[in-house]
């Protein structure tokens, strides 16, 4: 198993991302390959003394980066050589069998759509964003690598979170459900109406529309939706989160009282810090394209990237790009015998 890294795109330097990866080699044995693609000079300083992790380590100079301001495509274009690209570009050549990344999400998309393509029958890629339940989690798809959507796109992203969920996370008959604005069929707009149509059809432990209150339960696996709706929802709910996590802290500060029950409930606190830690899961993978990628957050730490690898070399133990391929297709098969043949013209 071969597995490129962008190392350039974190927020904190090359040095945090580096050692989330040197971790994960002692956690996975079988990676023959970790390819680290950035500034060798700043490489070298980060990777230090790696003993006996040398031999499963390759660094490939890059002389450019694709930052966070630069346009994806215009700055694929302009810079040939930035990281996330020559990283790309060893899994295009087959050097690689996965990469990681937690610069510019938009540039690895359009690096993986451009240079990877989709899997066949696929029409767009999308971001699969784990969020944490009460007990357990749920895959919201797309969380943002397309802005738009058609009801086609969001039945393969049904498709792709269902074989997810199945293949990574372990849930051996996933419910999935459409993100809309109420439950009923004749509620949302064209685009959910439509894909609820379609999603019937799928054979899927399918739960039909589904609204924002719905998500935090346990009763759902899988939540489709376009990239623009999961997005939103995707960063509402990690600033909430967040924000909810200092607000705690500061009510419970206020008075000598509250801070002895925290003291007393530091435990809870912290089950409920863990469950919120985005850094527990690390990365999301990009579904749909001919290769494995997995997108890591910018502000990153090397515990996500640890994670992030774990979760990518699952994705590559289960091989769920034959999966999607295969489900994907006869999706596909079924909707061409569906729909009806146009009509003759009349001479």
């Amino acid at each position: 198993m071969r597995i490129a890294a962008d190392v350039m795109g974190g927020d904190s330097g090359c040095a945090v991302i580096i050692d989330g990866l040197l971790r994960s080699l002692g956690d996975h044995d079988h990676i023959r390959t970790l390819y680290l693609v950035g500034d060798e000079d700043a490489i070298g300083p980060a990777l230090g003394q790696v003993g006996d992790f040398a031999s499963r380590i390759e660094v490939v100079h890059s002389s450019e980066v694709l930052s966070m301001e630069d346009k994806p495509v215009e700055g694929l274009r302009r810079k040939k050589n930035c990281s996330v690209a020559m990283a790309m570009d060893l899994v295009k050549q087959g050097q690689a069998d996965a990469i990681l990344s937690a610069g510019n999400t938009g540039g690895l998309v359009a690096a993986a759509s451009i240079k990877l393509r989709t899997l066949p029958g696929v029409d767009r890629p999308g971001i699969a964003a784990v969020m944490p339940t009460k007990a357990s989690n749920f895959v919201l798809l797309d969380a943002g690598a397309n802005v738009e959507g058609k009801p086609r796109h969001l039945m393969h992203y049904a498709i792709m979170g269902d074989i997810y969920a199945r293949e990574v996370l372990g849930k051996p008959q996933p419910r999935v459900g459409l993100l809309s604005v109420g439950t009923e069929e004749a509620k949302g707009n064209d685009l959910t109406q439509e894909t609820l149509k379609l999603c019937q059809g799928l054979g899927l432990n399918f739960a039909g529309n589904v609204e924002g209150h719905d998500l935090f339960g346990e009763e759902l696996d899988v939540v489709i939706c376009n990239g623009f709706v999961g997005n939103v929802v995707l960063k509402t709910c990690e600033s909430l989160a967040l924000r909810m996590m200092g607000w705690l802290r500061e009510e419970l500060a206020a008075t000598p009282i509250r801070k002895i029950g925290a003291a007393l409930s530091k435990n809870a606190f912290r089950s409920l810090k863990n469950r919120l830690d985005t850094d527990s899961y690390g990365g999301a993978p990009l579904l749909g394209v001919n290769g494995v990628v997995t997108i890591c957050h910018g502000s990153a730490n090397s515990r996500a990237i640890r994670n992030a690898v774990h979760h990518t070399v699952e994705a590559l133990n289960h091989h769920i790009n034959e999966h999607i391929a295969d489900a994907v297709a006869a999706a596909n098969a079924g909707l061409a015998v569906a729909e009806p043949a146009p009509a003759a013209v009349q001479a």
